[in-house]
């Protein structure tokens, strides 16, 4: 070798003994964790024994197996194609992915690939709309998954990680996995970081009622004076109701009582067996409309206004409905939908789990319990944005070895709730595949067949121009079905952040038009801009539609009236795992 060329240093006795104890330690770490399944009865950890096939070598041998096809698949993709492709992307942020000549190569190869990949797609013939919505579905999956970055030997920052820990990294990376199969569900924030009670849902108020399903949370007014029509939340029962009062700087729930609204949170219980044949009458009647006259007793008001976000917004529209075919409607001043969906001809890609494997794999999962474990559904919305809520995770705390950052959002996101099978089942096949509640008399709430167009309850409508779970075309179904006066705004951002952005945060952007629009092109071509949240612009709209105040004393205060404060809010029901 030329002087001027460094000699290779070789590993020392050292070193070989250095390795030789992380892969001991990684083995014995595999061992004990294989043995408290065992001891529980499951002969792969986290995995019930119903769900290995018959034949134990098969299952032990098929992620191995997939594993292998794709490497196999991604060497062939590779081995065509040298074009490059310039993306911004945060997988590949770090410098060694464009200073050093070979991973630099390997960057541009795969952007380029899955370019291609993609666009090849929308050119496949003779597929019907479903099927290359599916396609390009499982497409971008495969794109994403394959990523230089999900693999130790391609990623720069994996290989200097471990040499500069010594293998440390993959050891702590690998104990963060087991603890993940452990829990049955990734990690995406720092443990202990976030606490309901604590530093998340604190915004002052009492649980005043408790049934089976739900409990009433009436805040603590911070105004001498509040508006005379108190307002009801309605959150999805399949998420905990907080996302709405997050770190206080974040919470819809303190700005709305900061403005002098009379304000009630309904907390759904997290479903056991006591509620396996929980239904559509029970969320309408038990739950919604339930809420809605309690608040107008406790308060001597003829009316509340509502809001429901998601799930809980679809449910509010069958409401809304069999109020009007009640004669009732007069018991809603107003409602307003956050991100929700009537008609489901345009729900995205969540139709994409509505095939008969998915409702087998439902079946199979409620069998004993009448429920369905919350953490498939996170699951399920984990997989629409692989790259962020999976991916990521795998690279750092699995590789990398490293903790999550601490997120107020993500702890959400993490904090499930379980869903009656019967009802979620209903949902997905009624409403997401029939679309039975988008027809006259398609569906029935005691008896009571339900028509949309017979709702004339003023409605405000907010979507989210990004949102991949309720998709802006499909929340804006509902124009075409109430017929009473109706506010549509478009939010910058998507299914959370398109909602919860306070106006101190000064981020995104909202659309408005004041004009008659048929459609939401037409109404995207003449919308004004507005920078920031649209908070104000709906607070304007509630103020409108009945400006009157009253004092903040009497029934006004949590326990103050006829229903005595039961616990401090965030109550029990939001901690029910």
């Amino acid at each position: 070798m030329s002087s001027d060329t460094a000699t290779p240093t070789f590993p020392t006795l050292e070193d070989w003994q250095h390795w030789t104890l992380v892969m001991g330690r990684a083995q014995q770490m595999l061992m004990e964790t294989w043995a408290e399944s065992l001891k529980a009865g499951e002969p792969v950890p986290g995995v019930k024994p119903a769900a290995i096939q018959a034949d134990p070598m098969a299952f032990l041998t098929a992620g191995a197996e997939a594993w292998s096809k794709g490497l196999q698949a991604w060497g062939q993709l590779l081995e065509q194609t040298q074009a490059a492709a310039e993306k911004k992307d945060k997988r590949f942020a770090a410098p060694e992915w464009h200073d050093n000549p070979v991973f630099d190569t390997i960057r541009q190869s795969y952007l380029a690939i899955s370019d291609q990949l993609l666009k090849g797609v929308e050119t496949v013939e003779g597929l019907d709309e479903a099927a290359h919505q599916r396609l390009r579905f499982a497409t971008k999956a495969f794109v994403d998954a394959m990523s230089p970055s999900n693999f130790a030997l391609t990623n720069p920052q994996v290989l200097k990680k471990t040499l500069d820990t010594r293998g440390d990294n993959l050891l702590a990376g690998l104990r963060h996995m087991l603890d993940d199969i452990r829990a049955g569900q990734l990690t995406q924030t720092a443990k202990g970081a976030f606490e309901v009670g604590r530093n998340l849902a604190t915004t002052p108020g009492k649980v005043i009622k408790e049934t089976p399903l739900y409990q009433l949370i009436q805040y603590t007014p911070v105004t001498d004076k509040v508006l005379t029509t108190p307002l009801i939340i309605f959150p999805p029962w399949i998420n905990r109701f907080y996302i709405l009062d997050l770190t206080p700087e974040k919470s819809f729930v303190r700005w709305c009582v900061e403005q002098g609204i009379s304000l009630f949170m309904v907390s759904w219980k997290s479903a056991d067996e006591s509620l396996k044949d929980t239904g559509l009458d029970d969320y309408v009647l038990r739950g919604q409309i339930d809420a809605i006259d309690t608040v107008r007793d406790l308060l001597g008001v003829e009316s509340a206004h509502v809001i429901g976000y998601c799930v809980a917004g679809t449910t509010l529209a069958a409401t809304l409905a069999y109020l009007a075919a009640k004669g009732e409607a007069a018991k809603v001043k107003s409602a307003t939908f956050f991100t929700a969906q009537v008609d489901f001809a345009h729900a995205g890609d969540l139709k994409l789990f509505l095939g008969d494997e998915t409702m087998a794999l439902l079946d199979q999962l409620t069998a004993d319990s009448g429920t369905l474990d919350g953490r498939y559904m996170a699951a399920t919305f984990n997989l629409l944005r692989g790259r962020d809520l999976i991916w990521n995770y795998v690279v750092n705390n699995y590789m990398l070895g490293e903790e999550p950052a601490p997120f107020d959002l993500l702890h959400w996101n993490s904090d499930v709730t379980n869903l009656p099978a019967g009802w979620h089942r209903n949902y997905l096949e009624t409403l997401y595949e029939g679309n039975k509640l988008a027809e006259c008399g398609g569906i029935s709430v005691a008896g009571t067949p339900i028509d949309l167009t017979q709702v004339e309850t003023p409605c405000f409508i907010q979507a989210g121009r990004e949102d991949h779970i309720a998709p802006p075309e499909s929340v804006w179904k509902i124009m075409d079905h109430f017929r009473g006066p109706k506010r549509f705004v478009l939010a910058g951002s998507g299914h959370i952040a398109g909602v919860v952005n306070p106006p101190s945060a000064g981020k995104y952007q909202y659309w408005v038009n004041e004009g008659e629009v048929a459609s939401l092109d037409e109404f995207v071509e003449g919308a004004t801009e507005h920078k920031g949240s649209w908070w104000p612009d709906w607070l304007s709209w509630l103020r409108s539609q009945d400006p009157s105040e009253v004092p903040a004393t009497g029934a006004r205060q949590p326990g103050g009236g006829k229903l005595k404060a039961i616990e401090d809010a965030p109550g029990r029901y939001v901690r029910t795992r």
